[in-house]
């Protein structure tokens, strides 16, 4: 069963992003780079709580 993730920029702190993910697959926090429009660039997006 998928779940639904919320990303957060690392530098401004911002939830910019929802994604899926499969949970059983990726225990983990999911890591992706993303383009943040408050920065304007590429920057680390991360997995919230």
């Amino acid at each position: 069963m998928r779940e639904l993730v919320i990303l957060e920029c690392t530098e401004c702190k911002r939830r910019n992003y929802t994604t899926t993910k499969e949970k059983r697959n990726t225990p983990g926090r999911l890591e992706k780079m993303k383009f943040c429009k408050f920065e304007r660039k590429h920057t680390l997006h991360r997995e919230t709580k």
